[in-house]
C-alpha cells in the first residue's frame, strides 16, 4: 500500500482528470492508483493524502471516526473573542449544527509559500488569521463557519489531518509517509 501527502496548491482540483483542461493532481504526482483520501476545494490549499488503500481512505475520510483536520485561515476583518467563541461551540449552517471546533486568533504563518493568484486586497478592510480544527468534513464547511461568524474567508490553507502534517512542503510538493503515520492518524 502506498500513501503520500502532497501540498495541494491554489486553483488545482483534487482529481487526477479534467476534460476542461484545468490543472489536476496529476500534473504533480505521477504514481499510479493512487486517488484523494478526502477533498480540497479548488480555492483551498495544503495537506491532502493520496493513497491506494481504499479501507484506510475510508476510515480517514468518514465522519463517524472524528478525525480532526486542522486550517489555517486568513479571514477578512478581525478575529474577535466573541466569534471564534461561537466557532467552539458549533455554528447552525444550512445543512444542521456544526460539531465544536477549535478556533483560536495566530500570527500570520511564517514561511507561507505565496499564493499564485493574490489574495484581494482591500485598504480599508483589515484582515486577520486563525486556525481552526473540526471534527468533520461538510462541503465548503471552514469557510461556511467564518462566513456565519461575519469573517468570510480569503485564504484556506489545511495544514493537518490528525498528527500528519503539512511541515516543510512546498506547493505541488510530495513525500511518501509510512503506515505507522497513517496508523497513528487513524488512532489504531
Amino acid at each position: 500500500m502506498r500513501y503520500i501527502k502532497i501540498y495541494k496548491p491554489y486553483d488545482v482540483l483534487c482529481q487526477f482528470r479534467d476534460d476542461s483542461g484545468r490543472a489536476t493532481l496529476a500534473d504533480y504526482v505521477n504514481v499510479p492508483g493512487v486517488y484523494p483520501a478526502g477533498r480540497l476545494d479548488r480555492d483551498s490549499e495544503g495537506l491532502l493524502l493520496l493513497t491506494d488503500d481504499g479501507a484506510t481512505a475510508h476510515r480517514l475520510t468518514d465522519p463517524r471516526f472524528s478525525h480532526a483536520k486542522t486550517y489555517w485561515a486568513q479571514v477578512e476583518g478581525i478575529a474577535t473573542d466573541s466569534a471564534l467563541e461561537s466557532l467552539t461551540r458549533g455554528i447552525v449552517l444550512n445543512d444542521g449544527l456544526t460539531r465544536p471546533a477549535e478556533a483560536e486568533r495566530i500570527d500570520e504563518p511564517e514561511g507561507l509559500a505565496p499564493r499564485s493568484i493574490p489574495i484581494r486586497f482591500r485598504k480599508n478592510v483589515p484582515t486577520s488569521w486563525i486556525k481552526l480544527t473540526i471534527r468533520e468534513g461538510r462541503n465548503r464547511q471552514v469557510r461556511r463557519m467564518t462566513a456565519a461568524v461575519g469573517l468570510p474567508t480569503l485564504r484556506l490553507v489545511r495544514v493537518a489531518i490528525g498528527p500528519i502534517v503539512l511541515g516543510d512542503l512546498a506547493p505541488g510538493a510530495w513525500r511518501e509517509i509510512d503506515r505507522e503515520a497513517i496508523n497513528r492518524a487513524l488512532g489504531t
